[in-house]
């Protein structure tokens, strides 16, 4: 392999590139967002995966699973050998762990993580794996995406980045969770459907939370990043979310002395 592989990417520091091969990475859910991370993640250089989803992909996947092809669709090719395929591709060397289930059924494998990508629908399962990750002090970036529709406007496309960190604001400090949004989920259980999902949107999500993941495994802009990012996909940009306003630094729901230090986890 060239020398100069990652030559690019050397203003990350001069230890980064050992910090990311030595990275356990998790990521939850393996569709249109997860797919994004597995790929830029392969790309920047980590070799450490731990990778959960049930799924094979349907046609409708076609318009956004990276890497996901017309065959794989027709022989019923799981969403995790798709992704482990892609990593494979650019680092055969690579240890990953593909587990075709939902991670409750098996969670053992995600303690060996040192950060954790959520990749999924609903408040109530982004919930469960912000527990899990505060449980054992592992740091954990949800991404997803919507489009609501008001009557008499365009479709508005949206999204966020939230980092969930020990010590730090979870997503119900942040008003993201709330017990009105999980009820309202639950009152539609079965019948909600799928959200509506785009190629670009997702990329913009995806690249945003590998970006953040990337700073704070790192630390090369020497500055704190903002952990709740909100996407104006109709404008076209990512900013901090305006409720950071009004959030207090400490967790009120994952108390400090009891989840550890507000740090992310030394490798």
């Amino acid at each position: 392999m060239c020398d100069d592989r990652y030559n690019r990417q050397s203003f990350l520091g001069p230890d980064a590139q050992e910090k990311i091969e030595e990275c356990t990475v998790g990521i939850i859910g393996l569709g249109g967002g997860g797919s994004h991370i597995a790929q830029q993640l392969a790309h920047i250089g980590f070799k450490k995966y731990v990778l959960y989803d049930p799924d094979v992909p349907e046609e409708s996947n076609l318009n956004r699973l990276i890497g996901l092809t017309v065959k794989d669709v027709e022989k019923k090719i799981p969403k995790i050998h798709i992704a482990r395929r892609l990593i494979l591709a650019l680092h055969p060397e690579a240890k990953i762990q593909a587990i075709q289930k939902n991670w409750q059924e098996s969670p053992n494998f995600l303690k060996t993580c040192n950060i954790i990508f959520g990749c999924v629908d609903g408040y109530k399962g982004r919930m469960e794996l912000e527990a899990f990750s505060r449980r054992f002090l592992i740091p954990y970036i949800d991404i997803g995406i919507d489009v609501h529709h008001v009557d008499g406007e365009p479709p508005n496309l949206s999204g966020q980045v939230i980092a969930s960190l020990p010590g730090e604001p979870c997503m119900k400090c942040l008003g993201f969770i709330t017990e009105q949004k999980l009820q309202k989920e639950t009152q539609k259980y079965g019948a909600a459907g799928h959200n509506p999902q785009v190629v670009w949107a997702n990329g913009v999500v995806a690249s945003t939370a590998v970006g953040l993941a990337t700073n704070l495994l790192t630390g090369w802009t020497k500055a704190i990043p903002e952990i709740y990012l909100s996407y104006e996909g109709n404008l076209g940009y990512m900013k901090p979310h305006v409720f950071l306003k009004y959030t207090d630094k400490a967790c009120c729901h994952y108390p400090a002395d009891q989840v550890g230090e507000a740090v992310f986890l030394p490798l």
